[in-house]
């Protein structure tokens, strides 16, 4: 059986959207694979594979009890073999404990997971690994990140369509609606990545600690994301960048992304989810890539590169 899963970008409403904020997102061309196989052996054999199938994760489950029997974990980033296997085990035991009949086998399986992006790109390694394990134990992938993450659940909306959403959370439950946004001026967007990685969990942490009702702010970011729909022109899109970029800072106290690394730039550049790392939008043209690279960024994709 192979379950996959798309990439995520969250184009407006970065923090907000945990508050009910409007949200535009769109599914990437990236994202992963997981790939069960059966085996007699009683056991859960795991492997994760990098974009250059390298394996840089392997862990080993004794079933049905979901018992770690060992672990190692290849890079050099952040992180140890047994974090990653706890937090493996967490999304697995809520998986089980949403469908008592998950794993509940006296054979095993063994488990490929492949993403089609680097690590680093930070599009949803952790939400594409959920949302395919909830098909694969058949339970609902948004109480699975619920109950095992936190997070607003606009990842898994995207990781399940193959269109932009708009993504609202009313009473505690995910709005999905499917949109058109196709802008006639997309040429002229390209999505930067700033070469560093920023931890979601932790920028949600930090704004939670903020406590305050943002009302207001939360009715702004809505009503841009209504706008970035029907903007007709980059010129009028450029404007609504600029609005979104100054309601957040305002809320998080940050500068804007442009302010703090590309204050001479001559298009505009926003922030995508947790300000300070992965992705930023930027509007531009054909001079656009020689600008960032000339800065030291390398990746750059033009929206149809990424976007879905």
């Amino acid at each position: 059986m192979n379950y996959y899963s798309n990439g995520k970008l969250l184009l407006t409403g970065e923090y907000l959207v945990l508050d009910s904020a409007k949200s535009l997102a769109v599914p990437t061309k990236f994202g992963q694979d997981l790939i069960v196989e059966p085996t007699q052996k009683p056991q859960l054999i795991w492997g994760s594979f990098s974009h250059t199938e390298e394996c840089w994760f392997e862990a080993v489950f004794n079933l049905p009890t979901l018992r770690l029997v060992s672990c190692t974990f290849s890079s050099d980033k952040e992180g140890s073999a047994e974090f990653i296997a706890e937090t493996l085990l967490e999304i697995l035991e809520e998986a089980k404990r949403l469908n008592p009949k998950f794993l509940q086998t006296n054979h095993g399986f063994i488990i490929k997971t492949k993403l089609t992006f680097p690590r680093n790109w930070g599009l949803g390694s952790s939400s594409t690994l959920i949302n395919s394990i909830a098909s694969w134990a058949k339970v609902d992938a948004f109480q699975l990140l619920w109950n095992s993450f936190k997070g607003s659940g606009y990842d898994i909306a995207c990781a399940q369509n193959n269109t932009p959403i708009l993504y609202q959370i009313e009473k505690k439950e995910p709005i999905v609606k499917q949109v058109d946004f196709n802008p006639t001026f997309k040429e002229k967007l390209f999505f930067v990545h700033l070469n560093q990685k920023q931890d979601s969990k932790e920028g949600i942490a930090k704004f939670r600690e903020i406590g305050k009702d943002f009302k207001k702010e939360i009715s702004a970011i809505s009503a841009i994301s209504d706008k970035f729909l029907k903007a007709k022109s980059i010129v009028e899109f450029n404007e609504l960048i600029v609005e979104h970029e100054q309601v957040i800072s305002s809320i998080i106290k940050l500068k804007p992304i442009k302010e703090k690394l590309f204050s001479d730039y001559f298009g505009e550049v926003k922030s995508l989810g947790a300000w300070g790392g992965d992705f930023v939008l930027v509007t531009g043209n054909e001079k656009t890539p020689l600008y960032f690279k000339n800065k030291g960024f390398e990746t750059i994709l033009s929206y149809s590169e990424m976007v879905l």
